[in-house]
């Protein structure tokens, strides 16, 4: 409903600037958009051609130039469109996007960034270009093309989101990326919600050091910024912190803190002889009935392993209160929250085409691949959350002054 209502008011914005009256003043519109990226990518080519940037003259090592623009029209799915290709005075510039001949790019906006979407490397690209359509690309080239997107991600990193999210998931996944001639760790924080209408959406991939809550900390205040106005229930993992940075921020949010996350932290405190039983305990736990319940299996997980793992008991003590939250709330909602599987499952689709890539060469490299990754899995998230009519029934008994002004 809001997200709705956020489209058909931006629509409504780009109509008024582009003086939009008729449907073929739309098609147009579009057109002309496309050939401008169509045109950037071109000149992205043509930088590499020369071997300098464009007025980078200090760091011309040769006589090639660039040498103005000829028009061509083409044949596009918008139907046909004039567009400016770049030349060079020496007359050998051979472009991929639109080759010299071609007169027919019906097919270009399925085909941009489509391979290094894909997870591909920078020689498979090569080498795929060269065994399909005939021609060398350098890695220069390459990269200079697919850094085109990176003001798309930056305007995607800070679209405005919706006033209320009833469910938030975060978490981080990591990767490792040169920096100053060395191979580092960086984390990837990740936040997923879920809206009034039940539907998911990535609200935002952040690179930066290793995971912690001072960062976290600056994630939810640009969440907020960017218009998010309340939270109901955050489900994070046990980051030392975490509680504090989301309070700071949220603090009407309820934490809920991840069961999965929980008996992977309390399993490091145990013997490997030991780990297939003691795992097998926390099931009594959150498959609990109720929190009293949940309560007799936790004084049962202490009763037979407090004397010999202390510490692996201690944080299902410490964190109680927050591992519990999920007890609060009716059977739909609690499976829902009680882990970030719906986070860890879309860290699952990240890694399906990472995995190949022993290290990014660069932050820029790395928020490229994800931000690509993420626009071909949420295309494919159309179906809102399972029961979703029974849940929201159940949050607007439960939170009804704070949901109403949102529906």
């Amino acid at each position: 409903m809001k997200k709705e209502k956020l489209l058909r008011k931006q629509l409504r914005e780009f109509i008024k600037e582009n003086n939009l009256v008729t449907a073929q003043d739309a098609q147009d519109a579009i057109k002309s958009l496309m050939g401008k990226l169509i045109e950037e990518m071109l000149e992205a080519e043509l930088e590499n051609e020369p071997g300098y940037s464009r007025y980078d003259y200090r760091n011309k090592k040769t006589d090639n130039a660039r040498n103005g623009h000829s028009k061509k029209k083409v044949k596009t799915e918008l139907g046909p469109l004039e567009i400016s290709v770049p030349r060079n005075r020496n007359g050998e510039f051979e472009p991929i996007v639109v080759k010299k001949y071609q007169r027919d790019i019906s097919s270009i906006e399925d085909q941009i960034l489509s391979m290094y979407a894909k997870g591909m490397s920078t020689r498979d690209i090569q080498e795929h270009l060269e065994r399909i359509y005939g021609v060398h690309a350098s890695p220069s080239l390459i990269s200079s093309i697919t850094d085109k997107i990176l003001p798309v991600v930056r305007e995607w990193q800070n679209r405005p989101l919706q006033p209320i999210y009833p469910f938030i998931f975060i978490d981080a996944v990591h990767y490792s990326v040169r920096q100053d001639g060395q191979v580092v760790k960086k984390a990837a924080y990740v936040v997923i919600g879920i809206d009034l209408d039940g539907r998911k959406d990535v609200l935002g991939i952040w690179i930066g050091e290793a995971e912690s809550a001072r960062f976290w900390l600056s994630v939810l205040s640009d969440i907020k910024n960017r218009g998010v106005e309340d939270i109901l229930i955050i489900s994070a993992d046990d980051l030392a912190g975490i509680s504090q940075a989301i309070k700071a921020i949220f603090p009407q949010a309820e934490v809920q803190k991840c069961v999965v996350h929980q008996i992977r932290n309390s399993v490091r405190y145990v013997s490997y002889k030991d780990r297939s039983q003691f795992v097998k305990d926390p099931k009594a736990i959150y498959k609990a009935v109720n929190q009293e319940e949940a309560l007799s299996a936790l004084q049962a997980l202490e009763d037979k392993w407090q004397a010999k793992y202390p510490l692996a008991v201690k944080s299902w003590i410490r964190n109680w209160d927050e591992l519990s939250t999920c007890f609060n709330y009716p059977p739909e909602i609690r499976r829902l929250i009680y882990t970030t599987n719906i986070i860890e499952a879309f860290h699952r689709q990240l890694r399906k085409v990472t995995k190949s890539k022993a290290a990014l060469p660069n932050d820029d490299a790395l928020i490229k691949i994800l931000y690509l990754v993420t626009m071909d899995v949420t295309e494919k998230w159309t179906v809102s959350v399972k029961n979703w009519g029974l849940i929201l029934s159940q949050l607007i008994i439960l939170f009804k002054e704070r949901i109403e002004p949102y529906l």
